[in-house]
């Protein structure tokens, strides 16, 4: 089944103690049903000292449930479903996203 959310995507959580924030998509993991998101969901992770990297208490993403995300609607940035059409006619034709909200297409 083609991915809803994908990498570089705007989104939205809709549930949990991050509820309402925004960012972008960092990685999706589809064999754990989890993304991470950028500047959402931090957690505060003890770090050793490593020849390339200074040990100490570091911030990083946490991965969130795909059920608690939404798509960001390109046109006015509310949470909204993704729906699948095609494009174009025979050799050229292409599957794209499409905002259920109000039927924009979602880049990517």
């Amino acid at each position: 089944m083609a991915a809803k959310i994908r990498k570089g995507d705007k989104v939205i959580v809709l549930t949990g103690r991050d509820k309402g924030r925004t960012g972008e998509v960092i990685e999706v993991r589809p064999g754990e049903n989890r993304a991470l998101v950028r500047g959402v969901a931090m957690v505060k992770r003890h770090q050793r000292q490593t020849a390339q990297q200074q040990g100490g208490i570091i911030s990083k993403e946490s991965a969130v449930d795909l059920s608690n995300l939404a798509i960001a609607d390109p046109k006015d940035g509310k949470p909204t479903r993704v729906g699948f059409k095609f494009i174009g006619e025979g050799a050229d034709r292409k599957k794209v996203r499409v905002a259920k909200r109000s039927g924009a297409e979602i880049d990517g």
